[in-house]
């Protein structure tokens, strides 16, 4: 129940309410459906009812056939849903704000989800939403979204549970989603072995990464990774035994194509030859070594010379220069967890030092897998983390120098502002707020940068950061990068990560935005008496 606001009447019963809910997004309805959303609010009504409750009306609605079409010869990207990964947002945002305002991120994600229907007819223009913008939909009402897999029954299989997510792996790698899906159902039906599927469906997305991004368009950018946390931790929200809407609207589309394993081969090689020494032969290998297993349990944290150097060769220096730094790291039997906050400094870098509106793609997704990777890394105890660290400074390199070669990436010099060293915290924390919403990047750094100089307690800037990115709409990434971003500030060991705050605030402010970006926080705000929404 949200603080100051009154129950609704008793006859404006949920089920009524979620009916007209799902009547409204699949009209696409976004008014509509945010006045409905703000009843079920005023109700109490709890937060995973009102998730699972989204996520079973979208979740039929947003596969794809495949990722990509080729078009007369031309290879053209069909996106990734973003209602699921939204809604995890929500239910992470959620925890940083207060009161009323912990309604915000769900109301933006009921706002989205009318416009992230059926992504596969808005990129041919059937169909009107977030993908569509710009372009003249045919006259007449629009077709009803469609449902291109349907939901299945479980498979179950039997024999030894390391066998069986072999099989399953198998066929998420050969591209046969029904079968997949189905073994996946299966395979979650025993409780005790919940865990380990879910782990594997985390690692079969984290292995899912391009191995190119200059002049492409058409990449995974670790979406499948994105997907399949979104699904772990609303089902864990939910609980299981609810969560089978969660499966489809998330597990499913682990299969779907096209699929890139290539970055993935090469960090597994560079495990044989950088680790053991060995070279390659054409025979196959599998599984893990001993001493890879054995590095997992490195203790010793990088100094802040050994970070500083570090990001230098992954950020700046080509292939394979980053690869054998990394090499060296492990050899030298340095903690492969605190690399790993080293990486994710790196990739706020490549955030801070964009600057183009339209090009925080690579930057924003690549942040978002190196998130990814540290709550996989602390989630499960998988054999497999040392291969995914080559991949994640593969990509991170990978993403920086997409950037270089796009001539939007300069090394930044950020400074608070003149006078901020005589201002309260709160008097900073207005000045950021406003410099957010007028979407000022370098300002709203600046006076990230003051706070962080004051020496306050950063739990103020951290609400002021999270409300600002909640306030933001018609783009889930407004929500999603700055939660990863703070996610990463508050448990991020490196002694720079603060840098980490800077970067949340540089792409609240300044990555691409759509419309009316303020327009579902007003309507929020006027419907609770949130003055600071207007």
């Amino acid at each position: 129940m949200p603080d100051g606001v009154a129950r609704a009447r008793a006859d404006d019963r949920p089920d009524a309410l979620y009916a007209r809910l799902e009547e409204r997004i699949l009209d696409r309805d976004q008014v509509g459906a945010l006045d409905t959303y703000h009843q079920l609010f005023k109700a109490g009504r709890p937060l995973t009812e009102m998730l699972a409750e989204a996520v079973r009306i979208h979740g039929p609605y947003t596969h794809v056939p495949y990722h990509e079409r080729i078009d007369d010869g031309y290879v053209n990207f069909v996106n990734n849903d973003h209602c699921l990964l939204s809604a995890r947002a929500t239910w992470q945002l959620a925890r940083l704000l207060p009161g009323a305002q912990a309604g915000l991120p769900m109301a933006q994600t009921i706002w989205y989800i009318p416009t992230g229907l059926d992504i596969w007819n808005q990129k041919i223009v059937r169909a009107p939403g977030h993908y569509a913008r710009g372009f003249q939909m045919p006259a007449g009402p629009p077709p009803a979204p469609v449902v291109h897999w349907a939901d299945q029954e479980p498979l179950p299989l039997d024999g030894p549970l390391k066998d069986r997510l072999q099989h399953w792996m198998t066929l998420v790698h050969r591209g046969q989603v029904i079968d997949a899906y189905r073994v996946f159902l299966g395979l979650m039906q025993n409780k005790d072995e919940r865990r380990a599927a879910l782990a594997e469906l985390a690692f079969a997305g984290l292995i899912d990464v391009q191995d190119r991004a200059f002049q492409n368009r058409s990449y995974t950018t670790g979406h499948k990774s994105f997907r399949a946390r979104a699904t772990v931790e609303l089902g864990d929200a939910i609980g299981w035994d609810d969560a089978h809407d969660v499966l489809y609207a998330g597990a499913l589309d682990i299969a779907v194509g096209p699929r890139w394993y290539s970055l993935y081969e090469m960090a597994c090689n560079a495990v044989t030859v950088y680790l053991e020494g060995q070279v390659l032969h054409a025979v196959p290998y599998g599984g893990t070594t001993e001493r890879e297993r054995a590095l997992l349990s490195n203790r010793e944290p990088m100094s802040a010379a050994e970070t500083e150097a570090f990001l230098e060769i992954v950020l700046r220096q080509p292939e394979p220069a980053n690869i054998e730094a990394l090499a060296r790291l492990l050899n030298a039997d340095k903690d492969p967890r605190s690399i790993l906050d080293a990486i994710q400094l790196g990739a706020a870098e490549v955030v801070i030092e964009t600057n183009i509106d339209v090009n925080f793609s690579l930057p924003q997704h690549c942040y978002e897998y190196c998130n990814a990777l540290g709550w996989f890394w602390d989630s499960f105890a998988h054999p497999q983390r040392i291969k995914l660290l080559f991949l994640a400074t593969a990509y991170l390199n990978q993403a920086a120098w997409h950037q270089r070669l796009s001539g939007d990436f300069a090394r930044a010099t950020i400074r608070a502002p003149g006078g901020a060293d005589r201002m309260s915290a709160a008097e900073i924390v207005d000045r950021l707020t406003a410099s957010l919403i007028a979407l000022d990047g370098q300002q709203s750094m600046a006076w990230t940068k003051a706070y962080l100089d004051s020496g306050a307690d950063t739990a103020p800037l951290v609400r002021a950061l999270a409300l600002a990115a909640s306030r933001l709409g018609n783009d889930p990434h407004n929500q999603e990068i700055a939660h990863c971003m703070i996610e990463d500030y508050l448990k991020n060991r490196q002694p720079d990560r603060g840098r980490l705050l800077l970067a949340c605030a540089q792409h609240t402010a300044s990555h691409r935005k759509y419309g009316d970006a303020l327009d579902c926080s007003r309507r929020f705000g006027k419907a609770f008496d949130l003055s600071e929404l207007s």
